[in-house]
């Protein structure tokens, strides 16, 4: 064959050239005014969608990696956040590989080495890297069988994969690790898996020890506030007074001068310290916040109107659900108006960032985000750099389950690094601004009316809700405190109002349970008067609150029990099934209730997709002080195949506790100027002496069926049902949160 020789070309060779070339056009084209419309290109035919996070991070090699010693690392974009999701995750993966748990290794959110899943939210941790790496683990597997069936000349289906070998009919076995060879596994994913059955397996549905417990009771390294780095110096970031405080002026030259100061950093209204010991920079940035002189306007609302203010905000309103034409003839009408305050997550380690800035211009953050992928897209702009110059990586921190402060130390943390390079800089907050400076859980109002027909049913539902949005996550610096107030800050986006399925204020809005005639609207609130954003389940907690008392008011009403009463309007088999199982097993309606005790009961499905969850408990009520003391807890929860029950009912139980805190005692506190619940003594939470006697959790296992989510179901419920018993045991309804001492006694008293 002749070669083609590209330089050789000419334009007197291509006219003498032996060969024919026919160079063809369309005089018409030529010739016109205007290009001529070339036909559409076909659009590229859309891939299919692949199961959980496969369907964006579609290569096997992004789930899971073997070494040729036959090593397994699984990789997932899901932090552990105190949800112990370490556990099931491994499970599922030993599982379809058909391994130990002991024999794979779990690597977490890290933007060098992790699939990227966003945040880690709504309960969606299984759903979505659970059914990835479960399908992942089970194609691997048989791509592992299909080399062996290779190279043995034999059927694939006389193969089986056994303790990280293949294994044939004769005995013979090759080891997982030298199957693979170079991008063995970096093929894409198949829609459709070879998931074992649930009558083969051995390690999902049995308790596995979760894996971060040891560290955290043994004084290893747990948390990133444990992490301790080579050269790193430690930073003390001066927050302003108040939200709208600006930096008016400063003196630094003494704080610069005391013992193992490094720097003072200032930029714009961003002012911090590093010194070389930690105490060195506790002790600089008090002396810093001396010398700082601040203007600080009062713009804040005022808390003993809350209510109303937050009604005024309204910008926008939004239909959540609707049915039928609620109209209100003369049967029994209960309504009623329903308010959450502002909530904190209120972690019990303040939060905590490292960043180092490195000589070729990289820079690695650790920090305990809840999404690894946006904080570094929000930290990257923040600094003017290319996110492939940014590294974030998860580290746990003590306490979160929202977004608290984490991505803003990160940020606080990499601005310094920025400016100190080649040492890591440790930011840890303090306890004032932790409490100060997070993100809230926003205020709401819930306004509701509805009515019993002469069949004993709910016929009308009209709910109403006041909320701003429930996410200024990162992704932009505008979420972050750093990307704020330094010099050329970037503004927080506006939020927008946004109704979905997985809901945000209106999480949980439209209850379950069968109307026929309902409306359910939100009224969103652009403004924040507040710095708010998610906290654990949304809107679910004040919506369920406001809806489960109204159902217990209905029932009232219609003389009917209240777990009958429900059952009455439930038409889930899954629903009506913990609502059952969680009343018998507390005993519901077998005993008499002792005086000053109450009875509550209250269910919801969470997002009314997700995890469904009844609740039945027993307090008391001293009618003196006002006090109330849960005594016991029985829940039931349906959240699909249980991998691991013991993390189910690990998950719940907490999710008890802390609403129980939410719905007895938290509220932030504050004045027209700043945030007055800065300690633990000005926002109390629940402490031991207030833990139930007992909290049961009854974990209904649904073989086979696909993974719900487990973390956030118990909230709204657990409040309703407490509120529930408090009425049962007073007679009392209260309907502001939280249902302190004061507001009992005065409803007592009333």
């Amino acid at each position: 064959m002749d070669t083609f020789n590209k330089a050789e070309i000419t334009r007197r060779g291509l006219l003498a050239g032996t060969g024919a070339l026919v160079v063809s056009f369309s005089v018409a084209n030529a010739l016109a005014q205007e290009p001529a419309q070339q036909p559409a290109a076909p659009a590229p035919a859309k891939p299919p969608a692949l199961p959980g996070s496969l369907n964006t991070n579609r290569f096997l090699d992004s789930w899971i990696r073997i070494d040729a010693d036959g090593a397994i690392t699984v990789f997932t974009g899901k932090a552990e956040l105190g949800q112990g999701i370490r556990a099931p995750l491994i499970q599922v993966a030993a599982e379809e590989l058909n391994v130990e748990p002991k024999d794979i290794t779990l690597i977490g959110p890290d933007t060098a080495q992790t699939p990227d899943e966003g945040f880690t939210a709504g309960s969606q941790s299984m759903q979505n890297s659970g059914t990835a790496i479960r399908n992942a683990s089970a194609q691997v597997r048989e791509l592992l069988i299909a080399q062996a069936a290779t190279q043995w000349n034999l059927p694939a289906e006389q193969l089986k994969a056994e303790g990280k070998t293949i294994v044939a009919p004769d005995g013979r076995a090759i080891g997982y690790g030298a199957l693979v060879a170079n991008q063995f596994l970096h093929v894409e994913a198949q829609p459709q898996s070879r998931l074992k059955s649930p009558d083969q397996f051995s390690v999902i549905g049995r308790d596995l020890q979760r894996l971060d417990i040891p560290g955290k009771v043994t004084g290893g390294v747990a948390y990133v506030q444990d992490l301790k780095l080579d050269g790193m110096v430690h930073a003390r970031v001066v927050r302003p007074p108040s939200y709208s405080a600006t930096l008016k002026s400063l003196d630094a030259g003494a704080v610069e001068a005391m013992p193992g100061v490094i720097s003072v950093v200032r930029d714009g209204n961003f002012l911090a310290v590093v010194a070389e010991k930690e105490y060195q920079a506790i002790k600089a940035m008090r002396a810093l916040q001396t010398e700082a002189q601040w203007d600080e306007p009062a713009n804040l609302p005022d808390q003993a109107t809350l209510p109303s203010e937050l009604v005024a905000l309204e910008g926008d309103v939004g239909t959540v659900a609707e049915s039928g034409t609620p109209s209100f003839p003369n049967g029994p009408t209960f309504e009623a108006t329903f308010t959450r305050p502002y909530i904190m997550h209120g972690s019990i380690g303040p939060s905590c960032g490292i960043a180092l800035m490195k000589d070729d211009g990289t820079m690695d953050v650790w920090s305990h985000t809840q999404g690894v992928f946006p904080d570094r897209e929000a930290i990257a702009q923040m600094l003017g750099l290319p996110e492939d110059k940014v590294r974030v990586i998860h580290m746990e921190g003590s306490g979160c389950y929202g977004h608290n402060g984490a991505d803003d130390a990160a940020a606080d943390a990499a601005l310094i690094a920025s400016k100190i390079q080649g040492r890591p800089i440790r930011v840890q907050w303090m306890r004032e601004q932790e409490h100060a400076w997070e993100p809230y859980g926003p205020g709401m109002v819930t306004k509701i009316r509805a009515s019993v027909g002469p069949d004993g049913r709910i016929d009308n539902w009209i709910y109403d809700l006041w909320s701003n949005s429930h996410s200024t996550r990162p992704g932009d610096a505008g979420s972050l405190l750093a990307g704020r107030t330094k010099s050329n800050p970037t503004p927080l986006k506006p939020p927008k109002l946004s109704i979905s399925p997985s809901g945000n204020g209106d999480r949980n809005a439209d209850p379950l349970y069968a109307i026929p005639n309902r409306r359910i609207l939100w009224h969103f609130l652009p403004e924040m008067p507040l710095r708010v954003s998610a906290l654990r389940g949304l809107g679910a907690q004040p919506n369920v609150f406001s809806i489960e008392s109204t159902i217990d008011e209905l029932a009232i009403a219609a003389k009917a029990d209240p777990v009958e009463f429900r059952l009455r309007h439930l038409t889930d088999n899954r629903a009506a099934d913990v609502v059952k199982l969680a009343a018998d097993k507390f005993g519901w309606g077998k005993s008499e209730v002792p005086r000053d005790h109450g009875v509550g009961f209250a269910f919801a499905r969470y997002k009314n997709h997700a995890a469904y969850l009844a609740v039945a408990l027993e307090l008391s009520v001293e009618p003196e002080t006002g006090r109330v003391r849960v005594i016991r807890a029985v829940s039931a929860i349906d959240s699909g195949q249980a991998v691991n029950p013991d993390g189910i009912r690990n998950q719940t139980e907490g999710g008890i506790l802390q609403s129980i805190s939410w719905t007895l005692y938290e509220a932030v506190t504050f004045d027209r100027t700043r945030i007055t619940s800065t300690d633990w003594s000005n926002y109390p939470i629940m402490r031991f002496a207030s833990v139930p006697d007992s909290v049961e959790v009854h974990v209904i296992d649904r073989p086979g069926a696909p993974f719900l989510g487990t973390g956030e179901a118990a909230q709204g419920p657990t409040s309703a049902a407490v509120a529930n018993a408090i009425r049962n045991a007073t007679g009392k309804r209260l309907f502001d949160l939280p249902l302190t001492r004061e507001r009992l006694k005065a409803a007592i008293g009333a």
